[in-house]
């Protein structure tokens, strides 16, 4: 018999998991039709979420910083985690070691909790958005996507002295061509330019 924590545990991992099913499971079926001769593991799919802010002039101001990685923060639900200059870049004045940018890396279920924010919340609130080109796609089947602001984000609250910063989303996919990658993020319901009418 499990005691109440390992119950509220159990409770908590039987949520996730249907969850995730409600999530995948369609999808996961519309994939299997598209690609009928490919295994299940091999079904294109999605990895990870790497958000990434650079610092920019702000890097030598502190509270600049310490704002930035709150607003990222509570963006995310993760703690970023400050990325470095391998190298000096004298004509930016960067020294080898400095802090020059920020970044959370997103993985399972808070994953598609923050990308159904941005498709539905987010994208929508940019201004003049008409969809996401597909020249935004690596050759890995990678989605980069360039937020000018984080004020279209419903957690940057600006009346907390937060500081804007622009932003890049990179969606990583395992997927075997940018194709397949648009393919399975189109059932996640992303904007793309050809898809987007109005």
């Amino acid at each position: 018999m499990l005691n109440p924590k390992q119950e509220a545990i159990s409770k908590n991992m039987n949520y996730n998991y249907r969850l995730k099913i409600h999530r995948l499971g369609s999808k996961t079926a519309i994939l299997t039709k598209l690609y009928m001769n490919t295994s299940y593991m091999q079904l294109p799919r999605l990895v990870k979420v790497v958000l990434t802010v650079g610092l920019g002039k702000a890097r030598t101001e502190k509270i600049k910083v310490e704002k930035l990685s709150e607003s990222l923060s509570n963006i995310s639900g993760q703690k970023p985690v400050t990325t470095k200059a391998s190298k000096a870049v004298a004509n930016f004045k960067i020294k080898q070691g400095e802090p020059v940018g920020l970044k959370v890396t997103i993985r399972n279920e808070r994953m598609f909790d923050f990308l159904d924010k941005l498709v539905n919340i987010t994208l929508p609130r940019i201004r003049d958005f008409r969809g996401i080109p597909t020249k935004s796609f690596d050759t890995y089947g990678n989605l980069n996507i360039g937020i000018l602001e984080q004020l279209a984000f419903p957690e940057f609250n600006y009346a907390e002295g937060s500081v804007d910063s622009g932003m890049n989303i990179c969606i990583v996919t395992k997927t075997k061509s940018q194709e397949s990658a648009k393919h399975l993020l189109t059932l996640f319901n992303f904007p793309f330019k050809d898809t987007v009418h109005g």
